[in-house]
């Protein structure tokens, strides 16, 4: 089972935006990925970072991946399987059809403090676009 770090983040609503991913295979190696998204809001910049890192795993071969967020949005409508706004919906529907690759996955929320490395990681691919 690897570690997978996840963070979207937005200088604006909506603006300039990146996701993070920090993954750690636990074997001695990590991989850092920092990803320019251009203009979209906060929420929709975290939902990219979650699939940007499934499809990550699962080119990468990975079957058992435990994910951690400090988005309570996404933590939430991944264990909800809903989204109260619906503007999300493609996003949830995008992420569960590739959960379901998974032979296990597991999501988490975290607060901030444990999660900078995939914020840092966000932050950077903001200063990118």
């Amino acid at each position: 089972m690897i570690d997978v770090y996840i963070d979207g983040a937005s200088a604006g609503d909506p603006g300039p935006s990146g996701a993070g991913v920090f993954i750690n295979f636990k074997n001695g190696n990590v991989e850092n990925h920092s990803i320019p998204l251009g203009e979209m809001s906060n929420h929709e910049a975290e939902y990219e970072a979650l699939i940007i890192a499934l499809d990550l795993c699962i080119e990468r071969g990975v079957n058992m991946v435990s994910f951690r967020t400090d988005s309570k949005l996404i933590d939430d409508a991944i264990e909800k399987r809903y989204v109260k706004n619906k503007r999300f919906q493609p996003y949830l529907e995008k992420a569960i059809a590739r959960i379901e690759q998974f032979d296990l996955f597991f999501i988490k929320w975290v607060p901030s403090n444990q999660n900078k490395q995939a914020d840092s990681l966000a932050r950077k691919a903001i200063r990118e676009n």
